[in-house]
């Protein structure tokens, strides 16, 4: 059998050929439509073997009929309705139809088909498919060694996906001699519902096992013609990868699991991200589709007040890609426009919004009427920003690392590269790190008040939650915490005069105590909220003197 590559060859007269050359000249063609741009054979194989990709990426399917092979797409098997009272009740069903479907778990919900890529450099790829209802590990991955443009593998992973939901759902029933016309692969519409025929045993009745069809997935797609595109050879660059340890934006995420993003210019597809406890043995853990919008501040941005707008002067960022559009007030306040601004480091980011978004420059945005210290995060706020600050918006390129809770504070080490060119690629990003779990971090606690009440001083403060804080319906706000618990550090200076655990939002540092600790002048009290998940959050503190 020949080896390379064919160009826009009929897929019946691929079929005949392979069939030859194999000694196979019983066969009919006629019913079998469409091209072959292109087909890859590299080892020796059996006709059987060699033909499968080809019908596969056709949507046909070979049945013998009377010693002949029928070759015939399967948008145009034959279709009979068959009424249900027509059914026969057999002794291996005991009832007319037997339906099963397969369970949801064992489903992929995520395909990667390579190929081979048309009407240009003949370089592989990779087109990919994802159930919007799937997480990202639940991936497979596949190879056509066929010929195929861009929205041609595209359309075939999706068709292929669609295909494997669909056949689920299975039926066994039994089918009267008088219908013995009736043959494997042909389509039966049953009670409104569509299925072919897989397999068909004859006795005194036909007992047939058929997979439920749409008709639709197989219909051939209308493409416009390919562009050639030939390009000239461009050196990868590097990976920018970044790690997050974030708090919970949405509620709906895994409290003690990290983020990662990564941005590389060009974008050479998708990016896999792999981990390991060692560095071997690593498995995939996410995959970034797209590349995320990096920056670092041109201007100082100083803390502000939160709950309210910061009206303070614009935030000058660069990008490296990407950009950014303004929001209205409201579409901010419903989570529009949420960015990070850092140091670099995985923890330590404050999350702030912004509805004014302006291009000033190549890739350089001012950002004004912002909303600081979101999620918690005003605990982490910088006394000033300074220039040079790390900027990344949140948005999907920035997934969350699904690892499990046992993973929480270990070191592990991570691979994060092209997808297509898996873990162990010379252009691979090694990183090792440990991530608190952030998402259980409390928040600091608001309004901390001192009030000096004869000798004694009064302290106040209330709690704050990370989950289901932001309802109107709610009298009091979820605890968030097994427990309501604080820790509470009396200072002067440098010296830790007195540290207290309460189990309610105020304590009285009376006069005995002072003067026990031989406290005065200028004091400084601090009060964290304490999880038993993850210890203390942020400290809030005031001074006063006594």
């Amino acid at each position: 059998m020949e080896n390379g590559r064919t160009g826009n060859q009929p897929i019946a007269g691929v079929i005949a050929e392979i069939a030859a050359q194999s000694g196979v000249d019983q066969l009919a063609t006629n019913a079998a439509y469409g091209i072959v741009r292109g087909y890859i054979l590299s080892d020796p194989t059996t006709a059987r073997a060699a033909l499968q990709p080809v019908l596969q990426a056709a949507g046909a399917e070979v049945v013998e009929r009377e010693g002949l092979l029928h070759f015939g797409l399967r948008a145009q098997a034959k279709t009979y309705e068959i009424a249900p009272e027509n059914l026969v009740r057999s002794q291996e069903i005991g009832s007319t139809i037997e339906v099963t479907r397969g369970a949801l778990m064992e489903e992929t919900g995520r395909l990667r088909l390579g190929y081979v890529e048309a009407e240009g450099a003949y370089e592989a790829r990779v087109a990919e498919a994802i159930f919007p209802d799937q997480g990202p590990l639940n991936l497979a991955q596949s190879e056509l060694p066929m010929v195929l443009t861009e929205a041609e593998a595209r359309a075939l992973a999706q068709r292929f996906m669609a295909e494997v939901r669909v056949a689920r759902d299975s039926a066994r029933f039994a089918l009267p001699k008088s219908l013995a016309h009736i043959g494997a692969g042909d389509r039966l519409i049953i009670a409104g519902q569509d299925y072919r025929i897989d397999r068909l045993d004859s006795a005194a009745y036909q007992l047939i096992e058929a997979v439920r069809s749409e008709p639709a997935l197989f219909t051939p797609m209308i493409a416009p013609p390919p562009t050639r595109r030939y390009t000239s050879p461009v050196t990868d660059a590097p990976l920018a990868v970044q790690f997050f340890d974030l708090p919970l934006m949405t509620g709906d995420e895994l409290p003690h699991a990290p983020y990662v993003a990564a941005f590389a210019t060009p974008w050479q597809g998708a990016a896999g991200v792999w981990s390991s406890i060692s560095d071997d043995g690593y498995s995939l853990t996410s995959a970034l589709a797209e590349p995320a919008v990096f920056g670092q501040t041109q201007t100082e941005m100083a803390a502000a007040q939160t709950g309210v707008w910061d009206r303070g002067p614009a935030l000058r960022v660069l990008l490296a890609g990407g950009g950014l559009q303004s929001r209205t007030m409201d579409e901010v306040l419903a989570g529009q426009n949420l960015a990070l601004i850092g140091n670099g480091a995985a923890d330590g980011w404050e999350l702030f919004q912004f509805a004014s978004a302006v291009l000033v420059a190549p890739n350089t945005y001012e950002l004004s009427l912002r909303l600081r210290g979101q999620a918690g995060s005003d605990g982490l706020m910088a006394a000033v920003w300074p220039v040079g600050a790390q900027f990344v918006l949140v948005n999907s390129a920035v997934r969350q690392i699904p690892l499990p809770a046992s993973a929480r504070g270990l070191l592990r080490n991570y691979r994060i590269g092209r997808l297509s060119a898996g873990y162990d690629a010379p252009d691979v990003v090694h990183q090792q790190a440990a991530f608190a779990g952030a998402g259980l971090r409390p928040y600091p606690v608001a309004h901390l008040r001192a009030k000096l009440q004869g000798g004694d001083l009064a302290v106040t403060w209330l709690r704050r939650t990370r989950i289901d804080g932001d309802s109107w319906q709610s009298i009091e706000v979820p605890l968030g915490e097994a427990n309501e618990t604080y820790v509470l550090r009396i200072s002067n200076g440098a010296s830790l005069l007195r540290e207290v655990v309460r189990s309610a939002p105020s304590f009285v540092y009376t006069t005995a105590m002072q003067s026990a600790d031989v406290a005065g002048g200028a004091l400084t009290i601090s009060v964290a909220q304490q999880s038993d998940a993850f210890g203390l959050g942020p400290l809030r503190s005031i001074s006063i003197t006594v």
